[in-house]
């Protein structure tokens, strides 16, 4: 059970701050049902109430700085998704991101900046699906990346490529 304070990554929400567990006053719930009120970082204007004993939407610990470093030093090893049925790789970006993992999140990245440069060097034009799953990929790590780094999120890109060179 997460606590009150911590950095946790909910589905497509993104990194979000446990603001609460506790139960909810609204007509329609159960009186003794826990929920975790989560404010995500990148969307203040938003909130997020989900039950404690929800296994439908994916809910997990933020990674750690310690974690962060481990992650980045497999960047290179990392597999990319290689799919070139159109609808099929939709598909595969979508079942990746709905994993809520940081390695498909950079499997995308890769894939999609090399998809985007090989298009590019042809004279083709980039596709929207990929400009949007990569953009959403981005999101999604770049946000987690930040909190646990301490840095700003539009900095994460710089800093990973730096420590990659190193």
């Amino acid at each position: 059970m997460f606590k009150k304070g911590e950095y946790v990554v909910c589905g497509n929400n993104g990194i979000c701050k446990v603001t609460d567990v506790t139960t909810l006053n609204m007509t329609g719930t159960p009186k003794d049902r826990l929920y975790y009120i989560l404010k995500p970082v990148y969307a203040e204007s938003s909130t997020v109430y989900i039950p404690v004993d929800n296994h439908k939407v994916s809910i997990r610990s933020a990674l750690s700085e310690k974690e962060v470093h481990e992650l980045i030093d497999k960047i290179p090893s990392l597999e990319l998704i290689w799919v070139e049925n159109e609808k099929q790789r939709e598909l595969t970006y979508k079942e990746c991101l709905k994993q809520n993992s940081c390695e498909d999140y950079i499997r995308i990245i890769k894939t999609l900046y090399l998809r985007r440069q090989d298009r590019l060097s042809k004279g083709q034009k980039i596709i929207g699906l990929d400009e949007r799953y990569l953009k959403q990929a981005e999101d999604l790590l770049y946000g987690e990346l930040a909190i646990a780094l301490g840095i700003e999120k539009q900095c994460v890109q710089a800093y990973i490529t730096e420590e990659i060179e190193k």
